[in-house]
C-alpha cells in the first residue's frame, strides 16, 4: 500500500498498533506532523499503542539531510502534541542522539 501518513486510506479504530521509526523529521511541517499523530490515533482501536523513535536535532543529523526534508521534532514538545491528538500517558525516553516514544489510545 502506498499512501500519505497524514491521510491514511484505512478504517477508523482498526489497528492494535501504529509504529514509525526515524521518519518524523521527514514530515514537512509541525502541522503535518500533528496531522500524522491524529491519523495514528484515528486508525487505532481503544487500547492501541502508537510508538516509535526519531533522531534528535544536531548538526550531524542535519548534515546527512542536506537537500532533504528535515523538520526535527523537539522531544520535549511531543507529550503535549500527542495529548492534543487524543493520546493518553505519552512516554518519552531520551538518548543523546535519538528519542523513543509510546502513547496509548484510551
Amino acid at each position: 500500500m502506498h499512501g500519505d501518513g497524514c491521510a491514511m486510506p484505512l478504517p477508523d479504530g482498526h489497528f492494535d498498533a501504529v509504529v514509525c521509526f526515524t521518519m518524523l523529521h521527514h514530515v514537512p511541517s509541525p502541522r503535518q506532523q500533528d496531522q500524522l499523530f491524529a491519523e495514528a490515533f484515528r486508525v487505532l482501536r481503544p487500547g492501541g499503542v502508537f510508538a516509535g523513535c526519531d533522531g534528535r536535532a544536531s548538526w550531524g543529523f542535519r548534515l546527512i539531510h542536506l537537500r532533504d526534508t528535515y523538520v526535527p521534532v523537539p522531544p520535549e514538545t511531543l507529550p503535549d502534541r500527542l495529548r492534543a491528538a487524543g493520546f493518553h500517558t505519552p512516554g518519552i525516553s531520551l538518548r543523546p542522539d535519538y528519542f523513543r516514544f509510546r502513547a496509548v489510545r484510551p
